[in-house]
């Protein structure tokens, strides 16, 4: 069961009209989630080899239970996002993002994450921060949109819209140039 919290993790909205590439991103999708479904057993040893902590394996059945939990939430649209908006390269990333993290742990799957660990009352620190790998997942392109922003509720980034600036010339210049042609 989720904690209580009140970041929500909501589903990754594709288009509302399926095409090509939208079906194969959800069979993409469901093909990795299935995969990771089917090496669940293997997931605290893959773990502690790829991040090198060996705490994963010596802690097997506490891995594995938030290994389930940590699949549940990928299932509820950070996958569908990784393939469609990270991997895919999405257009439509906003100028600038400002702020930084509060270690609030709601992008880590909404304090979900197999590898998230609790530092102090409402502070959490990424298990696998500085493996190399980070960089390849969601969380190394964390926020990547103002749908993520919103998605987990995070305090401490925002999105700079950008406003279109109109070069409007004074009145008393426009009649200037009038009075001068003539």
């Amino acid at each position: 069961m989720p904690p209580d919290s009140s970041a929500s993790l909501k589903p990754a909205e594709l288009s509302e009209t399926p095409t090509l590439k939208s079906y194969v991103i959800r069979v993409l999708a469901l093909a990795y989630m299935g995969l990771l479904y089917l090496l669940l057993p293997l997931l605290p040893l893959i773990s502690s080899v790829l991040f090198l902590r060996s705490k994963y394996v010596l802690h097997y059945w506490t891995t594995l239970k938030k290994m389930v939990i940590h699949l549940q939430a990928l299932s509820e649209g950070p996958v569908l996002h990784y393939i469609q908006d990270v991997a895919g390269r999405q257009s439509s990333i906003p100028a600038e993002i400002r702020g930084e993290c509060t270690q609030c742990g709601n992008c880590c799957l909404d304090k979900r994450c197999v590898f998230l660990e609790k530092t102090a009352d409402d502070k959490y620190q990424c298990g696998v921060y500085h493996s190399p790998l980070r960089r390849y997942s969601n969380c190394g392109s964390f926020p990547l949109s103002a749908h993520d922003i919103e998605r987990y509720a995070c305090p401490g980034y925002t999105v700079v819209q950008e406003a279109p600036i109109h070069w409007m010339r004074p009145a008393s210049a426009s009649v200037r140039s009038a009075v001068g042609d003539a």
